[in-house]
């Protein structure tokens, strides 16, 4: 017996009806296709998990408070705007 009573003949026969009915160069395409959308998805999710710990392993000076970081780019932004007006 196979997987769950289907035996590995039955799984050969439904995969070269597979095969007659999209042809090799087709599911060679979506092999490709679903390999590279694999090795994305792997690749975003160990960007998203360095920076996670980037940012939870950074020096206190880089872990400032949300409204102390915006509070400092209002006033520098107000500053250059004194300064550029003619």
């Amino acid at each position: 017996m196979g997987f769950g009573g289907i035996s590995i003949w039955q799984l050969l026969i439904v995969l070269a009806i597979i095969v007659l009915l999209f042809g090799t160069k087709k599911l060679r395409g979506i092999g490709t296709d679903l390999g590279s959308a694999i090795k994305g998805f792997r690749s975003s999710i160990k960007d998203d998990e360095s920076k996670a710990d980037d940012d939870h392993n950074g020096s206190p000076d880089q872990l400032k408070k949300p409204a102390d970081s915006d509070a400092e780019q209002t006033s520098t932004s107000a500053k250059q705007k004194e300064h550029d007006k003619p």
